[in-house]
């Protein structure tokens, strides 16, 4: 039998048609099987972590076929309770496979503390953002008499004198002792002030 006689033949097709469903069947199978070992199309809700400790978060993960891994202590915030989840990644809601890692960052147990910056001879529009970048919060100004305006002179905790570099907790009310800027005006005027003379004129 000549090729072309043999291509045309139905022995050649039937042929072709076997190979064609050989590698359709082969496809299915394995698209099957990559869907059953990744759990295609099985997702999970991931649940809201916030505020619970990491057992009570284990508990809940484990229901699921989740996992935790922790991250990191965030700076305390009072919002949240002493040692419990703040933030999580996937957030809640997510859509997530089985034996998925869910990454979470807990609140520390109290304040971190921070050290004194100087302030002292340093204005208060200067002071201030200082202490903000630190975690430290402006409480009470007092002001004295002092030349210079507005400048700090002393800092002090519920009236308890400090100075830079002691460790303070963060959220501290720093108070702040200022010069009120009139001390020496004030005997400049009066050095300016003409006395006033007693002695009476005689025609």
């Amino acid at each position: 039998m000549s090729l072309q006689k043999f291509l045309l033949s139905f022995t050649f097709f039937k042929q072709v048609f076997l190979a064609l469903l050989i590698v359709c069947a082969t496809l299915f199978l394995f698209m099957y099987w990559i869907g059953f070992t990744t759990n295609h199309g099985q997702e999970i809700t991931v649940p809201n972590l916030s505020k619970m400790t990491l057992e009570e978060a284990e508990d809940k993960l484990d229901e699921l076929d989740l996992d935790y891994e922790l991250l990191d202590t965030v700076d305390y915030n009072p919002s949240f309770p002493k040692l419990a989840i703040v933030n999580q990644d996937p957030k809640a809601g997510s859509k997530v496979k089985e034996n998925r890692v869910i990454y979470v960052k807990i609140n520390a147990q109290a304040y971190a503390k921070v050290r004194l910056p100087e302030l002292v001879q340093k204005t208060y529009r200067q002071a201030v953002p200082t202490l903000n970048a630190l975690g430290l919060t402006v409480g009470d100004t007092t002001y004295v008499p002092n030349l210079a305006k507005d400048m700090v002179l002393e800092m002090n905790i519920n009236g308890k004198p400090i100075k830079a570099g002691q460790q303070v907790l963060k959220m501290t009310k720093i108070n702040l002792v200022l010069g009120d800027g009139k001390i020496g005006f004030e005997d400049e005027d009066l050095e300016n002030t003409n006395p006033i003379d007693s002695t009476e004129i005689t025609d």
